[in-house]
């Protein structure tokens, strides 16, 4: 039976209730709430086990991984209209905080290139991209991991999609379970502003559930009138639109160049800032609503969570295990080392709750760096969110060129230029704080920490 409309309706219905299911489970089980798992991951992994790969319960069709890759075109093609952050309020101590979070994504993908060439190539015969997997899994999280993987395939590379995903899934796991034993290490050392207790946590951030109505915010603005076309109608519409020119792009550019074939994704984002420069000239801007298109776009990131977990193929994962286990353990010791010794050097006043905070996006998700910041900060008086806010601009544009640019980088050849030139870019981040006079050294706030957890 080939592929139809009934066929995507079918898998639709199958994530969905997946979803459903792990949304409960986040509820009830209280390993998942310690584990802070989202739903889409629950529910990823659940559609691995019942999908096609294992168990072959579930009746999914064989594009899961299709599914994938036109998701991070949806959220790519979200972007340039869910932020429109301004950089007022630069001062040195964001300035700090920005340079400590270039490093870490800089290096990330420097040093799993440098590995590529000096231990996974030489060493276990991986391709050159496996050294991408260490920032497309880790820093950039299931949505990196989704676009490289893709590109990675489209260029013969037939395992990379399930590696990508298995890669960004270690790193979630990776960023709670480590960032909760900081957290306890921070409550007793001193460090932190709350308890670091599990306990402590809202009961929303919890369970996952909003039970208090006063306290449910609004996914978005309505922009126009149900007489004439759904609020929600007009965002999907915009997006749609922008997301199928691209792919419109990508097609003309293969069928009149054969040999070059640019990722959708990266069209996507190219195309929606063009429309985004055209319309903030017109009235018609003003009918966009940021909140809603990054509900739109977290919508997309669950499905494609879910629907990347499921679509990984065992097989693929366990003929390439010891290179992802020392992928990991590598990408562990640098995010370690990071947080213990150069942010309490680097960072001003509540260094502890900016690095935890840094720690949970360094390794895929930034839901998970706000738990983390909720176990060491309660009420948010650091300030570390609203500085991030900030902090993350001068980052933004590099994290969009490394995922877009870096595997066809690596494809043409080049992946020497990667290991150089984003390893130099990350030293030179970490460097210029002390340079220009930004960092301020911690030591008597540390000292302090440790006499009063004494």
């Amino acid at each position: 039976m080939g592929y139809g409309p009934w066929s995507l309706l079918t898998d639709a219905g199958l994530i969905g209730a997946l979803l459903l299911v792990g949304t409960l489970v986040r509820r009830w089980v209280v390993p998942a709430q310690r584990l802070l798992l989202p739903a889409s991951v629950i529910a990823g992994f659940l559609g691995l086990l019942l999908g096609p790969e294992v168990l072959g319960l579930l009746p999914f069709s064989g594009q899961l991984g299709t599914y994938a890759s036109v998701l991070i075109a949806v959220i790519f093609a979200c972007l340039p209209f869910s932020d429109d952050t301004g950089a007022r309020g630069f001062g040195r101590s964001t300035a700090a905080f920005s340079s400590y979070s270039m490093a870490m994504y800089a290096l990330q993908v420097g040093l799993g290139m440098v590995l590529a060439y000096v231990l996974f190539v030489p060493v276990f015969g991986t391709p050159e991209g496996f050294g991408l997997l260490l920032f497309g899994g880790w820093a950039g999280g299931f949505g990196s991991a989704a676009a490289i993987g893709s590109v990675f395939e489209q260029a013969g590379w037939q395992e990379a999609s399930s590696l990508a995903f298995t890669s960004a899934t270690v790193g979630l796991l990776v960023g709670v379970v480590g960032g909760i034993i900081w957290a306890n290490w921070g409550a007793r050392r001193g460090h932190a502003s709350g308890v670091g207790r599990f306990a402590d946590l809202p009961e929303s951030l919890r369970s996952g559930l909003v039970r208090d109505p006063e306290r449910r915010g609004s996914i978005g603005s309505a922009t126009t009138s149900a007489s004439s076309i759904e609020p929600l109608g007009l965002q999907i519409c915009l997006i749609a639109a922008v997301a199928a020119a691209a792919y419109g792009i990508a097609e003309l550019s293969t069928a009149v160049y054969p040999q070059f074939s640019p990722p959708v994704f990266a069209l996507a984002f190219i195309v929606g800032l063009l429309v985004k420069l055209v319309l903030r000239r017109t009235p018609a801007w003003s009918y966009t609503d940021a909140r809603t298109m990054k509900s739109l776009s977290g919508v997309a990131t669950d499905v494609l969570i879910v629907c990347g977990i499921a679509s990984i193929v065992p097989r693929f994962v366990a003929d390439y295990w010891l290179p992802l286990a020392v992928l990991s353990v590598i990408g562990l010791a640098f995010c370690l080392v990071m947080f213990r010794w150069v942010a309490p050097a680097l960072m001003h006043g509540a260094w502890f709750e900016k690095a935890i905070f840094t720690w949970g996006w360094a390794t895929g998700a930034v839901a998970t760096s706000i738990a983390l910041l909720r176990m060491v900060d309660p009420d948010l008086e650091s300030g570390t969110l609203e500085e991030f806010g900030i902090a993350y601009l001068p980052v933004a544009p590099l994290e969009t060129a490394s995922v877009a640019l870096t595997p066809l980088i690596v494809i043409l050849g080049a992946g020497w230029a990667i290991a150089s030139g984003w390893t130099a870019l990350g030293l030179v981040a970490l460097a210029l704080p002390f340079l220009m006079g930004w960092a301020r050294p911690r030591r008597t706030t540390a000292r302090a920490g440790e006499e009063r957890a004494a």
